[in-house]
């Protein structure tokens, strides 16, 4: 009897035991966890504040981002492939999740080739400027052949020398930033946007210079998006 009271009072301290260890586990993997989830969403955070990267380049970083922080919500909080049938569930989830990666990519893909085949009358003009095409079918596309003049503008302790600039169609106009933060300019009046042959904002790194064309005449305004007293003007002449 005395025994069985032994064996019984040994097995119960190592069940505890194994829980003890088994709840420091699981308390490691949520303090772990939650760690790179932090880091994981401060670091796009800054990229995009900071505009470190910008376009393309951007959405690829803060996309790689997310399928990092996707793994460790996963593996760390809800613990996918310690359970049981670990492998089951483990090919289920990432056929899952190729199907809607896919399913995903393709409607992208398809709107953005649509975007660009039935494209506005802006985003035409653009891409034609891009290509140089100034004309389809014999009518003038309004983007230019050649440029002409080059005219410069440039942003410093937050002010645009000159705020105005005299040019003519066809000119190119220079924007360099000499501070030390980036820029995001628009077109326009504030608060009042407007693209300008195409373009809907030009950003300008720090220390960086944008060129844009100026392919569309009249007086146009440009400003930075987050601070609007960073302002200019051109007025484009035929």
């Amino acid at each position: 009897m005395s025994t069985e009271l032994h064996t019984t009072q040994v097995d119960a301290n190592h069940n505890h035991s194994e829980s003890h260890h088994s709840e420091k586990g699981v308390m490691k993997s949520y303090v772990i966890g939650f760690i790179l989830s932090l880091v994981l969403t401060i670091n796009p955070y800054f990229l995009v504040v900071t505009k470190t990267v910008t376009g393309n380049a951007l959405i690829a970083t803060i996309f790689a981002f997310a399928l990092l922080q996707m793994f460790v919500q996963l593996f760390f909080f809800l613990h996918l492939g310690r359970g049981p049938k670990p492998l089951y569930n483990v090919v289920f989830f990432f056929a899952t999740a190729g199907i809607i990666v896919l399913t995903v990519g393709a409607a992208l893909f398809i709107m953005n080739n649509l975007y660009r085949n039935m494209s506005p009358d802006e985003v035409t003009q653009k891409l034609a400027q891009n290509e140089a095409i100034a004309q389809i079918g014999g009518e003038a596309t309004g983007a230019c052949k050649t440029n002409e003049e080059n005219h410069r503008v440039t942003i410093s302790n937050g002010v645009i020398t000159p705020s105005y600039t005299e040019a003519n169609r066809f000119d190119t106009l220079t924007i360099l930033n000499d501070d030390n933060i980036s820029y995001d300019m628009v077109f326009g009046s504030y608060p009042i946007r407007r693209s300008y042959g195409g373009e809907d904002n030009v950003s300008v790194r720090k220390g960086k210079a944008e060129t844009i064309t100026l392919n569309q005449i009249g007086m146009h305004g440009f400003y930075d998006d987050k601070n609007p007293d960073v302002s200019g003007s051109i007025n484009v002449t035929e």
